[in-house]
C-alpha cells in the first residue's frame, strides 16, 4: 500500500466529498439492515395467527405494516445508494482528471534525452491504463469497502445480540476466507504487474506499426508483423490467463464458504428452535437474510484485494515515472528581454545515450539581426547547435550566451517564446492545415496565417486543396509531400513573429526555385532578427551573413560566400560540386 500513498493529496483535496459519500453509504446499509428485522416479525406475525393468538383482521394490518416498512426502507436504501455513487464516483473521475494532467504536465517538462531512452507505448500506456486502475481504487474500492466495513460493524454486533450461538456458527468460515483472500492476493499483486508491462509493450507495438505502417508495406514486412503480432497475442492471453485463473477461486470460494454458513443456521437455528431455545423460526429466516446480505461484502473483499494489489501495481510505475526529475530545469524566475545575440564559448557536448561527442571545443558569435549558415557533413553537429539554443540539452563543457547572458540564466519559457524553430523532421498534427500553422500562435488571424503561408511558398498548394486551409492532415501530415511538409512548419515558425530563428535543413525537400523565393522571403522579414540556417545546400547559404564549416563537431571553416569559395577547403569543394550537378 505504499505506492498508493502518492495518493492521499488527492484524497485531502476532496475529503469533504468523500465523508458526505461515506456519511450516506452509512445511512443507506442502515435502512438495508431494518429489512430482516421486520421480515422475522412478519413471520411472527403469521406463526401468532396459526396459534390463534391473534386475530385475522390484526395480523393482516400488522403484515402490511411491515410490508410497507420493508418496501420504505428498500426504496430508501436504494436512494441512498444512487447518491452513494454520485459522490464517491464522482470523486474517483475527479482524481482520474487531475492524476493525468499531471502525468502529462510531467511529460512535458521531462528533457528530450528522457524521450530518446523510453518508447511512446509504454508512457501512453501509464496516463491511459494505469490510471484508469488506479481510478477503480479511488472509486469503487473506496466505495465497497466502506459499505463492507458499515455492514459488518453493524450487522455483527446485531447478530451476536439477537442469536450468538447461530451468529458464531454463522460467522465461522470468515477466518479461512480471509486468509485464503491474503494469499491469493499475494500471487494477484505479482500478475497484475506482468499483465500492465506487456500491456506496454503491446501499446508501444502498435504505436510503431500503425506510425510506420508506410514503411511496413513498402518493404512487405505485413507477414513478419502479423507474426509479430501473433506472439504478442499469444504471450497477453497467457498473462491474463495466468491473472484470471488466480481471480478465478475468489467466487466459488465465497460462495462456498456462504452456503456452508447458510447450512450452519438452517441447521443450529432449527436445532435450537426444536429445543425451545429460540421462539420463532422467523430468527432462522432472519439469519439467513443476514448471511445473504454479507454474501457480497465478503465477495467484494476478495474484489477490492484484487483492485488494490493492481492500482498499487499501476501506482508504481507512475511514481517511477513520476519520480524521474528532467534534466533541463528553469533555474531563473526572471524574464530577459531577448535581441538575439547567440554566443558559444569553447562549447563541448556528448550524447549520454550513445556517447557520441557531437561539438568539440565549438566557438562562434552571432550577432542581432545575422543570418548564419551551419554547413557540414552528416553527424558533424549541426543539428546540436539548433537544440542547444533552443536549451533542448545542457552543455557538459563550455557556455552557451543568448545577449551576453548564460543560457541557463534565461528564463526557459522566455528563451522558448523568443524561438522559433523548424526541425529538420517536419512535424505535423492530425488537424487542419490552418491549426498546424496557428501552432506557432495561437492568437493569429486567419489573415496571419494566410500571410505565413505565402511567405513559406505554400499557399497556392493549400488553395489547390478541396477544403483549402480546412483540410485535416493524417498523422504526422502523410497526407502531404515532404516539401509540403517543410513549408507549413516553416509558416508555423513564421506566424510566431520570434527574435531567433532556428531552420534545420528545412528546405532539403523543395526545388531550387521555391527555395529561392523562400529564402528571399525570410530574408525580408528576418532583417531585425537573428536566423541561424542549418543546411547541406550551398545556395541556401551562399547569402548568410557569416558560413560556419563543421567537420566531427569541430569549426574547421568561416567566413562568408566570397571568403570561402576563394579558399581550397570543404565549401569550395561543396560549391563546385553542386555547381557542376546543377549544370548537368
Amino acid at each position: 500500500m505504499k505506492e498508493l500513498k502518492y495518493l492521499n493529496k488527492y484524497l485531502k483535496k476532496y475529503w469533504f466529498k468523500l465523508a458526505i459519500g461515506i456519511v450516506i453509504t452509512i445511512i443507506a446499509r442502515v435502512f438495508q439492515l431494518v429489512m430482516p428485522s421486520f421480515v422475522n416479525k412478519s413471520i411472527e406475525v403469521v406463526e401468532n395467527f396459526i396459534a390463534n393468538e391473534i386475530g385475522e383482521a390484526t395480523a393482516r394490518n400488522l403484515l402490511l405494516e411491515y410490508i410497507l416498512i420493508i418496501v420504505g426502507a428498500a426504496l430508501l436504501s436504494g436512494f441512498f445508494t444512487f447518491l452513494m455513487r454520485q459522490t464517491i464516483i464522482n470523486v474517483s473521475r475527479y482524481i482520474e482528471f487531475d492524476l493525468k494532467n499531471e502525468v502529462f504536465d510531467h511529460y512535458q517538462r521531462l528533457s528530450l534525452s528522457f524521450y530518446k531512452k523510453n518508447r511512446t507505448g509504454d508512457l501512453m500506456n501509464r496516463i491511459s491504463e494505469d490510471v484508469s486502475q488506479v481510478r477503480l481504487y479511488v472509486g469503487p474500492a473506496i466505495m465497497y469497502g466502506i459499505q463492507t466495513l458499515t455492514l459488518f460493524v453493524c450487522l455483527i454486533p446485531l447478530m451476536f445480540i439477537k442469536a450468538p450461538t447461530i451468529a458464531f456458527y454463522s460467522l465461522l468460515p470468515l477466518p479461512i476466507l480471509s486468509v485464503l483472500i491474503y494469499q491469493i492476493s499475494k500471487i494477484i499483486h505479482k500478475r497484475s504487474t506482468r499483465v500492465q508491462e506487456y500491456l506496454s509493450t503491446l501499446s508501444t507495438f502498435a504505436q510503431e506499426s500503425f506510425s510506420g505502417v508506410a514503411v511496413i508495406k513498402a518493404y512487405n514486412l505485413e507477414p513478419q508483423i502479423h507474426e509479430e503480432v501473433s506472439n504478442l497475442a499469444y504471450e497477453g492471453r497467457d498473462k491474463s490467463m495466468d491473472l484470471a485463473k488466480v481471480n478465478a477461486w475468489f467466487f466459488p470460494l465465497m460462495i462456498l464458504l456462504i452456503g456452508i454458513s447458510n447450512i450452519f443456521v438452517i441447521y443450529i437455528g432449527g436445532m435450537q428452535y426444536i429445543n425451545g431455545e429460540i421462539t420463532s423460526v422467523g430468527t432462522i429466516a432472519e439469519f439467513v437474510l443476514y448471511v445473504n446480505m454479507l454474501t457480497w461484502p465478503v465477495a467484494v473483499v476478495g474484489w477490492l484485494t484484487s483492485i488494490v494489489q493492481r492500482a498499487e501495481a499501476s501506482q508504481k510505475r507512475i511514481n517511477e515515472f513520476l519520480g524521474q526529475v528532467p534534466a533541463i530545469s528553469n533555474q531563473s524566475e526572471e524574464k530577459h528581454t531577448i535581441n538575439g545575440k547567440i554566443e558559444f564559448r569553447d562549447v563541448t557536448f556528448t550524447y549520454e545515450d550513445t556517447n557520441i561527442t557531437a561539438l568539440n571545443g565549438l566557438s562562434f558569435i552571432a550577432e542581432p539581426g545575422q543570418t548564419l549558415a551551419i554547413l557540414g557533413k552528416t553527424g558533424s553537429g549541426k543539428s546540436t547547435v539548433l537544440e542547444l539554443i533552443s536549451r533542448l540539452y545542457d552543455v557538459q563543457s563550455g557556455e552557451i550566451l543568448i545577449d551576453d547572458i548564460p543560457l541557463n540564466e534565461h528564463h526557459l519559457t522566455g528563451l522558448r517564446e523568443a524561438i522559433g524553430v523548424v526541425p529538420q523532421d517536419a512535424f505535423l498534427f492530425s488537424d487542419t492545415i490552418r491549426d498546424n500553422i496557428r501552432f506557432g500562435n495561437e492568437q493569429a488571424s486567419d489573415e496571419a496565417i494566410v500571410n505565413a503561408a505565402k511567405m513559406a511558398a505554400v499557399h497556392d498548394n493549400i488553395e489547390g486543396f478541396n477544403l483549402g486551409y480546412d483540410t485535416i492532415l493524417g498523422e504526422r501530415g502523410i497526407t502531404l509531400s515532404g516539401g509540403q511538409k517543410q513549408r507549413i512548419s516553416i509558416a508555423r515558425a513564421l506566424i510566431k513573429d520570434a527574435q531567433i530563428y532556428l531552420f534545420d535543413d528545412c528546405l532539403s525537400a523543395v526545388d531550387t526555385e521555391t527555395e529561392e523565393e523562400i529564402l528571399s522571403n525570410l530574408k525580408r522579414v528576418s532583417d531585425d532578427k537573428t536566423t541561424i540556417l542549418v543546411s547541406h545546400r550551398v545556395s541556401s547559404a551562399k547569402n548568410a551573413d557569416k558560413i560556419l564549416i563543421l567537420d566531427n563537431g569541430r569549426l574547421i571553416q568561416e567566413g562568408t560566400h566570397e571568403d570561402l569559395i576563394r579558399k581550397d577547403g570543404y565549401y569550395k569543394d561543396l560549391y563546385i560540386n553542386q555547381l557542376s550537378e546543377k549544370e548537368n
